[in-house]
Order: C-alpha cells, then sequence, then structure tokens
C-alpha cells in the first residue's frame, strides 16, 4: 500500500492531470447545471472503456477516447484516476471507490469546479463552511477524495447500501436518488483504473468482497421498470394495442397526455407552433418541444418554448423514477439537449421527431436519455 500512496503524488502531478486541472479552468460551467441532469447510463461496455481509459493514460489524444457519460476525457479520467489511488492507498474497498466515482460524476462530472451552489467547490462540492476544508483544500482532489472517504467510512452499513443511499448519506444532496444514475459508468471506471496499480486490491479481504458482490446485487439499475418492449413494433402515428394512461397518472399529466395523443401522425414541422397541427399551414404543426409546450398549456402549465429551456423547467428526477407526464431529454448533451419527449408510463415515449416523420409513439428503450425533468 505505500508504493500505491506514493503513486498518488505521481497521478496529481502528472501533465495529464495538470493538463485536464487546466482545461477545467477554461471549461467548467456552474456545478448547478449538473444537478439538472437524470439521465440514465446502462449498458456500459467495461471492457472497451477499459481500452479508452488506457488509450489515454498512455498518452492519446483525448479526441481519440470516447466513453459514453464523458464529455471531457482529458480532465474527467484523470480526476477519477485520483479517487481510485486515493481510495486504495486508503484501503478503502472496491465498493467506496465507486462510490466516490459515482458522486463526483453527479456532482461535478468529474471536473474540479470553482464554484457551485453557495460555497460549493470541487469535485464532491464540499463546503468550506461546512467543515470540509478550506476552499484551497477541497479544490486538491486528493484532499477532497480522502475527506469523503473519510466520511463514507464512518457510516455504519455503507457496503450494505446501494450506491445511491451511501453517496446521499455522505452528501446530503437535493438530489438523493440521482447518484444511481451513475453506478454502471462508475463501476467501470474503477475496475479500469485500478488495473493500472500493481497489486491493487490483492489485500481486500474476502470478507469485504463478499459484502461487496451481496451490495452490488442488492443495488438495483437505474433503467424504467418497463422499456415498451412489451408492445412489440409499434406503427407510426398510432396508439399501440393495449396501452392506456396509468390510473395513478397525474390529472394534469392525463390532460397533457391525452392532447398530445391527439396530434399522432401529424407531420413534424421545425419551428413550429403546434397551435393547428391537423391544419393546412405547415407552422401550425409541431416540432419536439412546442409539442411539450402545447400538451401542457392544455393542462394549465406554462412551459418556455425551446428544448434548451424546457430542460431547466420543473425539477430533475431520476430516470429509475420516471412518472407519466415527465420529460425526457436526448441527443446533444445534459446541459444543452437537442430533442425532448414526454413519458407515457408502460415505457413509452410520445414525440415529434424530426423533418418527414409524424408524431408519434416510441418505446423508451430506444432512447439515450440526458436528463428528465417533472414539471408537475
Amino acid at each position: 500500500m505505500k508504493g500505491i500512496a506514493a503513486g498518488i503524488g505521481v497521478v496529481v502531478l502528472s501533465p495529464l492531470l495538470l493538463a485536464g486541472t487546466a482545461m477545467m479552468m477554461a471549461s467548467s460551467s456552474e456545478a448547478s447545471t449538473t444537478s439538472s441532469f437524470s439521465g440514465c447510463l446502462t449498458g456500459i461496455d467495461t471492457a472497451e472503456v477499459t481500452k479508452e481509459v488506457t488509450k489515454l493514460l498512455d498518452g492519446a489524444s483525448a479526441k481519440d477516447v470516447h466513453i459514453q457519460g464523458l464529455d471531457l476525457p482529458a480532465e474527467q479520467i484523470p480526476n477519477a484516476q485520483t479517487i481510485v489511488a486515493t481510495g486504495i492507498s486508503l484501503d478503502v474497498p472496491k465498493k467506496g471507490q465507486i462510490i466516490a466515482i459515482a458522486t463526483a460524476m453527479q456532482e461535478s462530472r468529474l471536473r474540479n469546479l470553482n464554484s457551485g451552489d453557495r460555497d460549493s467547490l470541487g469535485l464532491f462540492q464540499q463546503r468550506p463552511s461546512q467543515g470540509w476544508g478550506t476552499a484551497q483544500q477541497i479544490r486538491d482532489p486528493v484532499h477532497a477524495s480522502e475527506r469523503f472517504y473519510k466520511a463514507l467510512l464512518k457510516i455504519d452499513g455503507w457496503q450494505q447500501m446501494k450506491v445511491t443511499q451511501a453517496a446521499q448519506a455522505v452528501q446530503k444532496s437535493g438530489y438523493p436518488e440521482a447518484y444511481a444514475q451513475w453506478e454502471d459508468l462508475a463501476t467501470a471506471l474503477q475496475k479500469a483504473i485500478a488495473a493500472t496499480f500493481p497489486n491493487a486490491g490483492k489485500d481486500e479481504s474476502a470478507k469485504d468482497s463478499a459484502k461487496d458482490k451481496d451490495a452490488e446485487s442488492a443495488s438495483g439499475g437505474c433503467v424504467p421498470d418497463k422499456d415498451g418492449t412489451s408492445f412489440g413494433q409499434i406503427p407510426e402515428g398510432s396508439v399501440p394495442k393495449g396501452y392506456k394512461i396509468p390510473k395513478d397518472a397525474d390529472p394534469k399529466a392525463r390532460k397533457a397526455i391525452e392532447w398530445a395523443m391527439h396530434q399522432l401522425g401529424t407531420l413534424y414541422q421545425w419551428g413550429g407552433s403546434c397551435t393547428n397541427s391537423h391544419g393546412p399551414d405547415p407552422m401550425g404543426r409541431c416540432d419536439c418541444s412546442s409539442l411539450m409546450q402545447q400538451a401542457y398549456a392544455h393542462a394549465g402549465i406554462k412551459l418556455t418554448r425551446t428544448t434548451y429551456t424546457q430542460v431547466n423547467e420543473g425539477k430533475a428526477v431520476s430516470a429509475k423514477n420516471l412518472k407519466p407526464g415527465d420529460l425526457i431529454f436526448s441527443r446533444g448533451t445534459a446541459a444543452r439537449p437537442e430533442h425532448v419527449g414526454m413519458y407515457m408510463g408502460e415505457g413509452l415515449v410520445i414525440e415529434a421527431p424530426r423533418t418527414s416523420k409524424p408524431v408519434r409513439i416510441t418505446p423508451i428503450k430506444d432512447w439515450e436519455i440526458l436528463a428528465v425533468r417533472r414539471v408537475l
């Protein structure tokens, strides 16, 4: 362990990490933006992540590295490396390292931020006023990681908790379910990075490993219970046979869904107002965001006009806790998505997809979810 602990200094001072920090100074945005993300990354290919992480750590250009969920790998991977190295040096089991990476992904997108909510700073958005250290200390990734781990290890039974429960016990976030969405990615990153440290994990006891395995099996996923596949192929512009708006849907969500369903089959029109989608004027047809705006307008809820602004409406929720009426965002980035649809329940989404396509219902399995907003 001493060798690995000494290696942390190499990690923190390596040219790659320093370059990543420099990128952070130029590219990081307000930390509040990160809390709006409620996507759900599942089905991560660990072998592929390992290959991409190794490429970057071996000196490849970040332009040639592609990992789902990481927009700035040259900055994010070295920060994840520091988190893992710190955990190894403190004898924190693998599960704890995964929790730490998932937490940093949610709090900062693995960026060493200069700002955040109130006086929050750094990878974990720790606050000087809450005793996490001075501002300078918190901006040191090793210090920030150490403080996170020390807080985690004080929590009784943390290894038996779900990732999101353990992270929330430390962070006490306003988005307690949000950490779960990063579990698959954090697991892949931890495995890929730990493999670069010789003998990492060999001192982890069989007891701890068993605890990790049990906790992981009980962790649950971050996907909705239903993915829409039970309806089979859905003809464009039609309602799948057997679908009914769930009985427990909010009354306003029900109205919004019903109104949107009346637009099924009408052709998409970029910039269209969606005020007369069945009429002769193409500009009265719907694009993705005007369909959401008008559907909710008929339910008495006022939404802004564009996808870029609707992603800030209401409150963020986790994709594993979808309710009918939730707005689902995809394409582009979490901060600036390019497409929006409305969750209908039963694993289905109604959308105005793109030019030449009609308003239609699609299974949620076909969506790469970047964010979810509940506007009720």
